[in-house]
């Protein structure tokens, strides 16, 4: 636990040695600052690590919008075996920019406990944090095995050459509110033409926020849960 301040440590070391569980914490990181984040750990009676995924909420990140995710498809991630941490906006601006540059250190520390398999994260995010997703995987991409962005657009002046290789899963809603659906083209061409492995698709009948279309995501996280 040597990135956490002592405050924090007998909290994180009470939530990664138990079963099933989530919980509100503050996760204090190695440059000072300390950020709040809702972790879920698998229901998993085995001594073996579970993986990460780091589940970004949308808009501005706030607490309402981070718990709502937990309450939703961090549930549902949390069933098929990941530990997820959703991180909550310290400024109540969204995780893009600055903001990006905590989530290395999040994962640094919280890959330091017993529960959490340490390498390589899956990341995640909705609308706003699907573009988080993308940006953050494009700073670092040998840190992370791939990105759900459900859904999401390439942010203006990402370095999309970064992604070469990456596996990524894309979906928008084909009655998006804000047209989104309307770029899926031209998002998709421009992750595959910088090598990306894209799964890209619309959801029918579905709007800019949906539930996930299982039937085709499942089969993308067990490749990534095989995935080294």
């Amino acid at each position: 636990m040597r990135l956490l301040y002592r405050p924090f440590v007998v909290l994180l070391l009470s939530v990664l040695s138990t079963g099933a569980f989530a919980q509100r914490m503050e996760v204090a990181l190695a440059n000072g600052a300390t950020l709040g984040v809702y972790l879920l750990l698998p229901e998993d009676t085995s001594t073996q690590p579970n993986d990460l995924v780091i589940l970004m909420p949308g808009g501005s990140g706030e607490e309402a919008l981070a718990r709502d995710l937990y309450y939703w498809l961090g549930e549902e991630m949390r069933q098929r075996g990941w530990a997820v941490a959703i991180p909550v906006s310290p400024n109540q601006r969204s995780f893009r920019g600055d903001n990006n540059a905590l989530i290395p250190l999040l994962i640094d520390a919280l890959q330091d406990g017993t529960r959490i398999r340490r390498g390589r994260t899956l990341l995640a995010g909705i609308s706003n944090g699907g573009m988080s997703a993308l940006e953050i995987a494009s700073a670092n991409p040998e840190r992370y095995r791939g990105v759900m962005a459900v859904p999401a657009i390439v942010p203006r002046g990402m370095n999309v050459g970064a992604l070469k290789g990456m596996p990524i899963y894309l979906r928008i809603g084909d009655q998006d509110e804000m047209s989104w659906f309307a770029r899926l083209p031209e998002t998709e061409t421009a992750l595959k033409e910088a090598g990306a492995e894209v799964d890209a698709g619309l959801v029918f009948m579905s709007p800019h926020m949906f539930q996930m279309e299982w039937e085709t995501l499942d089969p993308w996280l067990n490749t990534r849960l095989r995935a080294p």
